[in-house]
């Protein structure tokens, strides 16, 4: 942990998010107010973000090439999104920012523009571990010394043109060195990619001091949820690389015989881009960039501390974490009961006490098996918005769980555990 505030600290929300108001229904019947612990999944939108949406939507329009007073707003707005993202993670002038869907879509561009192979390692997300052509895969030790030392071994053992590594893992939370891992890859020839859909809510990145070449990270994520997320990176590769989709946009001049390709980061940006998403994104990368990103990590690590501290005295529970040496984690718990399956768990909490987790393999099953729980676990993720009433009330729930006091029924039914019966909404609703 990055702090040292004690699990009893009373901790109150950081920022004002989407649904902070939400009561949802209960099985059992009346309602509560929601519990959001799934923020590494999805985080809700700041309000800054809505209130710049609210704004742009009366003068949304086409980009670039329209002449109106609206598409003329529309287009510098979209245009400065690739400002306001440069500064929050400290691009240099060689870096240029490539708005995409998501991170997965981010990572897919990229491997289409690797000149080389690439190494992984095992620990990481399926969107960073399933793009890379020619990737040779890294098994992780059971410290974080010992898997820098393996990746220096690797990197050293033949050509390898990228490094591909998460920030933070999404299983454990824990931390890599970027810094030093950047230099290992320079030192050995290759340049190194940061996943950052995890690190990027949760501290400060600075490309320019880190020596990172590339990095991807999801709007959903960064408290921006609407459909837009990054590849900020070195231009070369991305210039000398097929576009990522050929259209409208992306090039400079077309005839039936030739085409002549635009520069990043039009040439990755063919069609009508996601003008609505790419202000969300810079609206929330302008608010973090407000925020003290130390007081964020202060903020995880009391409620960190009081998950630990509430939990770790349920009988057959356990933590699942990746090193005995990671000095920092961002706000995740992953942890399985004995005698419980995940999805029980999961749907037990939602369904008797209006709280959000995410049960599964959260696309690292790699990870997951090597970790001794091929079947899932249960993930509790905090963010700006949660607080230490939270925090007790996961903890309170979990402890009636395995006390045998829930309330209700539950079955599986295909591979979905449910209450039974649901009362809460009809099941024909969902489909």
């Amino acid at each position: 942990m990055t702090a040292v505030l004690t699990a009893d600290v009373c901790v109150a929300p950081l920022a004002q998010v989407s649904g902070s108001d939400l009561r949802v229904p209960l099985v059992q019947g009346g309602d509560c107010a929601y519990v959001n612990f799934d923020y590494a999944a999805s985080a809700p939108a700041l309000a800054q973000v809505t209130d710049r949406i609210g704004a742009l939507l009366p003068t949304y329009s086409s980009v670039h090439r329209g002449a109106g007073y609206a598409s003329r707003i529309s287009t510098d707005c979209y245009e400065k999104a690739r400002d306001s993202v440069a500064r929050f993670v400290g691009a240099d002038d060689d870096q240029v920012v490539v708005f995409t869907r998501n991170t997965t879509d981010s990572l897919n561009l990229l491997a289409g523009c690797v000149p080389g192979s690439t190494v992984v390692l095992d620990i990481e997300h399926h969107a960073n571990l399933l793009p890379w052509k020619n990737s040779r895969v890294v098994r992780a030790a059971d410290t974080l010394a010992e898997t820098v030392r393996l990746l220096v071994a690797e990197l050293c053992s033949k050509p390898t043109a990228l490094l591909a590594v998460t920030g933070a893992s999404n299983v454990t939370g824990e931390v890599l060195p970027i810094a030093v891992l950047a230099d290992v890859a320079h030192r050995c020839g290759a340049r190194i990619l940061v996943d950052a859909a995890q690190l990027a809510p949760h501290r400060r990145i600075d490309l320019a001091e880190c020596g990172v070449d590339y990095l991807a990270f999801s709007g959903h994520k960064l408290y921006a949820p609407f459909g837009a997320g990054v590849l900020v990176g070195r231009r070369d590769w991305l210039d000398a690389a097929d576009p990522y989709l050929a259209g409208g946009g992306a090039v400079r001049n077309v005839t039936v015989e030739s085409t002549q390709w635009a520069p990043a980061p039009a040439r990755h940006e063919a069609g009508s881009p996601n003008v609505l998403g790419a202000a969300a994104l810079a609206a929330a990368c302008d608010a973090l960039s407000e925020l003290d990103f130390g007081a964020v990590a202060e903020h995880e690590s009391a409620l960190t501390a009081r998950l630990l501290d509430g939990l770790g005295s349920v009988d057959g529970l356990e933590f699942l974490r990746l090193w005995s040496d990671a000095p920092d984690t961002v706000g995740i718990v992953t942890f399985t009961i004995d005698g419980f399956e995940p999805g029980e768990i999961a749907a037990y909490l939602s369904a008797e006490h209006g709280i959000g987790v995410r049960d599964g393999r959260f696309c690292a099953h790699p990870l997951l098996g090597r970790l001794g729980r091929p079947d899932g676990a249960v993930r509790v993720s905090v963010g700006l918005g949660s607080c230490s009433e939270n925090v007790d009330r996961l903890v309170e729930a979990v402890h009636a769980l395995v006390a045998g006091c829930r309330n209700w029924a539950y079955a599986k039914e295909s591979g979905q555990w449910n209450p039974v019966p649901e009362t809460r909404f009809s099941r024909d609703a969902l489909v």
